[in-house]
């Protein structure tokens, strides 16, 4: 019978998974270097790698050693035949996981990631590390670059479509005319919208670099007479009104009193009997998977943009305080996100006569 490892307590666990900064970047840079896609492609010596990814092929050999070691990838003893594990084959630029896009350094969330070396400080002030590593914040920083956000945009699109018809079906569309989706990002939503509900058209807001992309999909889509996108900060007055204004995924952003605001002008934009509809990742009490990635991005939003992930109480009590009263609240799946969100709609408090504004033709 042979010894049990010493790596198979808790210790073990401790210094192989969740004290370890080394095996993470080690795996970062393995796909950022795209190795897999390399091994996969037949180049499987030290020397070809080194050669193909442009590194010290000492340097080199020592990161496959530690991936080898990690169960990334094996073989190699002579040299040659180093291949991809199972775990290993998810690094693949075509694996269907698309975790590789996700790890590539030069990706605008990978490249977020390393602004956790400043998580100290955000959890001592509440503040986000982002602007401390990088310069400025954020959205600042993605839109002042387009290489950054066509790299967001691609992550964020990832079966974007799919994603966003389950909520576009749970709500009942029936006498809608208009929606404005504020921070719609490359107009998904309003997309599955239009393709559940004809006859309405649409309004989406975003920054310029944002709205330019949006344009396109939209244009690409075939959407362009019904969808119009409008270039706007949603922090001034909204620039239009709504019988149905839509924050998707953009309260988690930020922090609440930035949040507050938000809502107090999208209230201001939704028309007297109209909805506001918040689409958000769902802080339920979910499985381990679940909860695993609600914790993750909620840190995420922490340290990125200073945000949250908010209960369903939480974003209740925000909207209360932005003179909005609760109509329904769900929690809605999606088969091709690995995660619940809640989608709650709100229409104005009682003598609320917010939403005067002219409809924008």
């Amino acid at each position: 019978m042979s010894a049990p490892s010493p790596f198979d307590d808790d210790l073990g666990v401790l210094l192989r998974q969740l004290g370890n900064l080394v095996t993470p970047m080690a795996v970062r840079v393995a796909a950022t270097l795209r190795l897999v896609d390399h091994l996969q492609a037949g180049t499987t010596d030290m020397a070809g790698l080194a050669e193909r990814t442009g590194t010290d092929a000492r340097a080199l050999e020592r990161l496959v050693r530690h991936l080898v070691v990690m169960g990334v990838l094996e073989g190699g003893e002579d040299g040659t035949s180093l291949r991809p594990t199972a775990l290993g084959r998810l690094l693949a630029d075509d694996h269907p996981a698309q975790q590789r896009a996700w790890l590539d350094l030069g990706g605008a969330v990978a490249r977020a990631d390393l602004a956790f070396t400043g998580l100290l400080d955000a959890v001592r002030t509440g503040r986000p590390a982002y602007p401390d590593r990088y310069g400025r914040p954020f959205w600042e920083d993605l839109s002042a670059d387009p290489a950054l956000a066509a790299s967001f945009d691609a992550l964020m699109a990832c079966d974007g479509n799919a994603a966003y018809d389950a909520p576009a079906a749970a709500l009942d569309w029936t006498g809608v005319r208009h929606v404005l989706d504020v921070g719609g990002g490359d107009g998904a939503l309003l997309a599955s919208v239009a393709r559940a509900a004809p006859e309405v058209r649409g309004t989406l807001l975003e920054l310029p670099g944002p709205a330019a992309r949006a344009r396109q999909a939209v244009a690409e889509a075939g959407l362009a007479d019904r969808i119009t996108v409008v270039d706007g900060d949603f922090f001034d007055p909204l620039p239009v009104t709504a019988d149905v204004v839509v924050l998707s995924f953009v309260l988690l952003n930020w922090p609440d009193d930035d949040a507050l605001r938000l809502l107090r002008r999208c209230a201001d934009a939704v028309e007297p009997g109209g909805r506001l509809l918040v689409l958000d990742r769902a802080d339920a009490d979910g499985d381990g998977a679940d909860r695993f990635i609600g914790t993750l991005l909620d840190l995420r939003m922490l340290v990125f943009m200073g945000g949250r992930v908010r209960t369903c109480d939480e974003v209740l009590a925000l909207a209360d305080s932005a003179g909005l009263t609760n109509l329904s609240a769900r929690t809605v799946g999606s088969s091709v996100l690995p995660f619940t969100f809640s989608l709650l709609e709100f229409t104005h408090a009682a003598g609320n006569t917010a939403g005067t504004k002219g409809v924008a033709a």
